[in-house]
């Protein structure tokens, strides 16, 4: 799949006023989380919930990261989800769990995210 990328308004969960615009993240449906940069979740306050999480890369390399909750919005979708801090030099990615919040799905064709249709019920 060629990679693209999107942004995404990201919002503390408890006080949505405070947002940041994340101009840039890579569509990655090959990471479960959404990394984004950790100065940017600080800024509007986002709390490291999980620390010292483990994540193994690419390359196989075992990293620990902190992880708290925020709101994602991407165009008109948004859920709540696990956002990694990312550190200096880590990729800032939109996940897999993130994906599937939103109900979207990867158009690899046309390079774009696009509703992934009706809810599963039991």
């Amino acid at each position: 799949m060629d990679s693209f990328y999107v942004s995404c308004k990201t919002e503390n969960h408890v006080d949505r006023a405070k947002s940041i615009l994340v101009a840039k993240l890579l569509v990655d449906t090959g990471s479960e989380y959404t990394w984004i940069a950790g100065a940017k979740l600080e800024k509007i306050a986002v709390r490291r919930e999980k620390k010292d999480m483990r994540f193994v890369m690419a390359n196989g390399e075992i990293i620990t990261r902190n992880i708290g909750f925020a709101i994602l919005r991407v165009g008109k979708s948004f859920t709540i989800d696990e956002v990694v801090f990312a550190e200096p030099g880590d990729l800032l990615l939109l996940g897999a769990r993130t994906l599937e919040g939103l109900n979207l799905t990867v158009d690899s064709a046309r390079k774009k995210l696009i509703a992934n249709g009706p809810l599963p019920a039991a």
